[in-house]
């Protein structure tokens, strides 16, 4: 829904949706249910991924965001985000979402790879 990345979780249960805005060295995780169509809320307070960029690990910690026009809360929410500016230069990397528990359902050693984002 936002032009990202969709990455898969499970037989077509869940999706996530990773939107990389390389101007800003900004990532958003969207948690999405199987047809990439509604938002899936989540209690997790942050989603945990590490990149390999330039031959090294980078952790990256995508904080719960709230949205009023949402009624969505830390807690109760499906966006994620974090900033880091190596995210500014970084060109198309893969990576790995290391855990995430959607409606009771884990997901560990998720792969993703991510292209450059506008």
């Amino acid at each position: 829904p936002h032009g990202g990345t969709l990455i898969e979780l499970g037989d077509h249960a869940y999706n996530l949706e990773l939107v990389r805005d390389s101007a800003a060295g900004k990532l958003t995780i969207y948690v999405l249910d199987g047809h990439a169509e509604n938002f899936i809320r989540i209690a997790a307070p942050s989603i945990e991924m590490v990149a390999i960029t330039g031959g090294e690990r980078r952790q990256l910690s995508l904080k719960a965001v709230a949205n009023a026009a949402t009624g969505e809360t830390v807690g109760n929410t499906s966006q994620f985000e974090a900033q880091a500016d190596w995210l500014k230069s970084a060109g198309d990397f893969p990576g790995t979402i290391e855990s995430v528990d959607i409606r009771g359902t884990k997901f560990k050693g998720v792969a993703i790879y991510l292209k450059r984002g506008k």
